[in-house]
């Protein structure tokens, strides 16, 4: 009974893990995969139910406070602190799954068959690195250290080195089953979780947010190999493998391959960089409002100075303004807009647009040179035509979304500062484009009353 309850866990996984393919679909996934969790755990606990060795007012504790702690986050975090939620999400996935080897090290490691030893190993250095790399990605996304790319005396090589180590002492640890060499091999993933993230921008942080939940997901399953459990073995498998999926759309999406995300620091300033001194078109709320009013289709493009600004309603009511006075508002999503991936589709959906007027980058470009007017809220590099017309760009084939071919462009920006990779933005400087210098909800807002008024 046990094996089939395990059976049925593992089968609403996939099936939530499939509902989170659409957004349509995503709630119910969402509760597919809850209720095969809380099936799971209860499973667990009557398996464990005559082992004398069980401290059963830990096991309560545990569940109570674990249980209590996730209701409230559901019920207080913003939609715009979900990227720190969920890398913090990821950090203590993998620190629980270190924390299951950590215990069969600590019972008696010299007694550990080969294949054990390899698990034990692969968990620890898995989960620590998990850990210790998500909450490094969490304070970035928080504010707590600077997102700029870090750089390390030796740069890379740090890291290769600290990496060699960390094999040699794994080696060790399974060759001579010394306690010793899992706590040494467990301080240098630690190490090398820290310095393997703090020299990624922060731009980069929807790759290494989705990189870090597939390491959650695999030192999951070694942590089920450890101890025998199915379903944390099937259910860290499936997060593994979507993880890594996900995680290798989010480079293509950049034109980058995943090393170059983890290991060339890109981004962080202007260093190198000439601004131009080129006039741009300054416009007020009444500008813009006005553009608006007139326009038969508008496309808004939201990027992290939306979310930084929590403006997702204020971009809602002045779309539903629009949509009173008959014109036709539509969302394009770039794949890396924001903090993680779907953050911009996250904050939308807090916000009630629907989505059937999200449109992806491959349904959105064909219709800008249909748009009367594109509304770039907080967006820079996702719009920038270097991308795409000048081969000495640090960004040249990159897809954008290409904004540039809508009829009349209005950025919503705080300057004329560069976005992440540090680069000018041609885009500003069109004559075609209105520049309003206005943090995203306040100028949205400033928008909404003008337009109003007329």
């Amino acid at each position: 009974m046990i094996t089939l309850l395990y059976l049925l866990a593992a089968v609403l996984f996939i099936l939530g893990l499939r509902g989170l393919g659409s957004p349509r679909t995503a709630r119910r996934g969402n509760q597919l995969a809850a209720v095969g969790m809380f099936v799971a755990v209860i499973v667990t606990v009557a398996d464990i139910y005559d082992e004398p060795r069980v401290a059963w007012g830990v096991v309560i504790a545990g569940l109570v406070v674990g249980g209590a702690a996730g209701a409230w986050l559901a019920l207080k975090v913003q939609m715009t602190a979900m990227p720190q939620l969920v890398a913090a999400f990821n950090g203590f996935g993998g620190g629980a799954s270190a924390l299951v080897a950590a215990m069969e090290v600590v019972r008696d490691p010299s007694i550990f068959t080969t294949e054990i030893a390899v698990v034990v190993v692969l968990s620890l250095l898995v989960g620590t690195i998990t850990f210790s790399g998500s909450f490094v990605a969490y304070a970035k996304l928080q504010g707590l250290i600077s997102g700029r790319p870090v750089a390390l005396p030796g740069g890379p090589w740090f890291n290769a080195a600290v990496g060699a180590a960390t094999v040699a002492v794994g080696v060790w640890a399974v060759v001579s089953g010394d306690a010793l060499a899992y706590w040494v091999l467990t301080a240098l993933a630690f190490v090398l979780g820290v310095t393997g993230v703090i020299p990624i921008g922060g731009a980069d942080m929807p790759v290494v947010i989705s990189l870090l939940n597939s390491l959650s997901g695999v030192a999951a399953a070694m942590a089920g190999f450890v101890i025998g459990n199915q379903a944390l073995i099937i259910g860290g498998a499936l997060v593994g493998a979507a993880g890594l999926i996900l995680t290798v759309q989010m480079s293509e999406a950049m034109n980058r391959s995943l090393a170059n995300v983890l290991f060339s620091g890109f981004g962080g300033g202007t260093s190198g960089t000439e601004m131009s001194e080129q006039p741009v078109n300054r416009a007020t709320p009444e500008d813009v409002a006005i553009s608006l009013a007139y326009a038969e289709r508008v496309m808004v493009v939201p990027g992290y100075g939306l979310a930084v600004a929590q403006a997702q309603h204020a971009v809602r009511d002045l779309a539903n303004a629009l949509e009173e006075r008959g014109v036709t508002v539509e969302y394009a999503i770039h794949p890396v807009a924001g903090r993680m991936p779907g953050h911009m589709n996250v904050l939308l959906a807090e916000a009630d647009v629907p989505y059937d007027q999200l449109l992806d980058l491959d349904h959105a470009n064909p219709r800008f040179p249909m748009t009367d007017v594109a509304l770039v809220v907080g967006a820079n590099d996702v719009v920038n035509p270097s991308a795409r017309d000048d081969p000495n760009s640090p960004i040249y084939g990159m897809p954008i979304l290409e904004v540039d071919k809508a009829r009349t462009v209005v950025v919503i920006k705080r300057s004329l500062s560069p976005g992440f990779a540090g680069i000018d933005n041609p885009l500003f400087y069109l004559d075609k484009t209105m520049m309003l210098f206005s943090d995203a909800k306040a100028g949205l807002e400033n928008i909404l009353a003008a337009l109003e008024a007329l």
